[in-house]
């Protein structure tokens, strides 16, 4: 008998108990926030010494003799495209270094697929009638918005421990043309924090798609976001997708935003050469050049991939104790009560959390009501619909370690309540 789930007189007073408990918490007047997975201060402080590596004083020119302060070069300096080339598995005239938001990159390329099309689309997407994205969930929320915001209709795909339904996938793209494409975060991902497998990848580089401009758009934000000393590898998909013909399939893109300065790194987009002229030729009615200068702090702080590493070891050093604190305090109050489950992410930014069938918006508001501000109930699928209410996205980054254990203890009353109130509360 479970004295969450089943009305017993034990789960009447235990109710009693938490509700008081929950009343006396609502009275100090918290305000925290662990909505958003931002970086913590410690984190940003990491990289501060970025700043000085370009100065008045600095040689301002590139290694092919371009002064960065200048016009010119649209698609990134050549040490940037190196840079990113080694970190997205691609070649460097397979990239473009671009501004400082990947969601901008992104959110641009959409745009241009729905103005002009692609390389080998027939028509642009807005003449095409309706238009439909795979969206694997529980997801990345502000992918879901570029989509609602085109009127692209979405299709919620399961997420599974390796991955996305792939049956399911293979099925819809070979047999719909209206599906244009499928967003990805392939490695740890947002919020599950889970790697997709080899043989995830190989899949997605075979699928034969109904829509001769199908589109993956690989939003590979935590490429480098290791927890633990041994991270999570993951086959590169544009390299894959050669091998059976499919790489112009394939957009992918990673930024520096979690490892320098969020809203101040550098983005970068990766595909077939043949898709990089094409959208070199769109952008260059759009704008001359990104900010070169950042490219080129960014490449002279690093130098090279193993820069980057190190320096994402520091932040490793910084998030694991609280990941291991919110895994450690779910695993504590929640463990064998039947009533949530969660990830053990070994990268990433998040912790995702399924609570009981109906309580994921009902905690979330619990937690509101007592100062502690999380994501926003269903925001982890399309449409904010979250077909069963259990998904909750808990960002542990932020969060000072005092602030951090408040609100994870918090979390977990208020998903004892939540469980509770199905039962007690009419």
């Amino acid at each position: 008998m479970n004295i969450y789930t089943e009305k017993t007189e034990e789960g009447k007073q235990l109710y009693a108990a938490l509700k008081a408990e929950y009343e006396a918490i609502c009275k100090k007047g918290l305000k925290l926030d662990m909505s958003r997975g931002k970086p913590g201060s410690e984190q940003l402080d990491l990289s501060m010494d970025m700043l000085d590596v370009v100065n008045s004083h600095s040689d301002m020119k590139t290694l092919n003799g371009t002064d960065v302060r200048n016009y010119g070069i649209l698609d990134g300096i050549p040490e940037a495209k190196e840079l990113f080339a080694a970190l997205l598995g691609a070649k460097p005239e397979e990239v473009i270094v671009g501004g400082n938001s990947t969601l901008t990159f992104m959110y641009d390329t959409i745009a241009r697929g729905m103005l002009h099309g692609f390389a080998d689309s027939v028509k642009p997407w807005v003449q095409c009638g309706k238009l439909k994205f795979l969206c694997p969930a529980p997801g990345y929320d502000r992918h879901f918005a570029i989509c609602e915001h085109f009127g692209i209709e979405m299709i919620p795909i399961e997420m599974r421990e390796d991955g996305p339904d792939m049956d399911t996938i293979e099925q819809i793209v070979g047999s719909d043309a209206s599906v244009k494409g499928i967003w990805c975060v392939p490695k740890y991902s947002n919020p599950q924090g889970i790697t997709y497998s080899d043989k995830v990848v190989t899949r997605f580089a075979k699928l034969k798609t109904a829509a001769p401009d199908f589109k993956i758009f690989w939003d590979n934000a935590y490429c480098v976001h290791h927890l633990t000393e041994s991270g999570d590898e993951i086959l590169d998909l544009l390299e894959e997708a050669k091998k059976y013909g499919t790489q112009d399939h394939v957009f992918m893109f990673t930024s520096t935003s979690k490892i320098t300065f969020p809203g101040a790194g550098v983005t970068a987009m990766a595909a077939s050469v043949h898709n990089i002229e094409y959208l070199k030729k769109l952008m260059d009615v759009q704008m001359i050049s990104s900010d070169k200068i950042n490219q080129l702090r960014h490449v002279r702080y690093f130098k090279d991939l193993d820069g980057i590493k190190t320096h994402m070891k520091r932040h490793a050093a910084i998030l694991k104790p609280k990941f291991d604190m919110v895994t450690g305090t779910l695993q504590k109050e929640l463990g064998g009560l039947g009533i949530a489950k969660w990830t053990t992410p070994k990268g990433g930014y998040f912790v995702s959390v399924d609570t009981l069938e109906g309580c994921a918006r009902r905690t979330i508001e619990l937690c509101a009501n007592a100062g502690v501000k999380l994501t926003e109930a269903g925001a982890t699928y399309p449409y904010h619909e979250d077909p069963k209410d259990t998904n909750i996205r808990l960002a542990p980054t932020l969060p000072p370690v005092k602030e951090l254990k408040i609100t994870i203890s918090l979390f977990c009353l208020c998903v004892k309540l939540a469980a509770l109130e199905r039962v007690f509360v009419q």
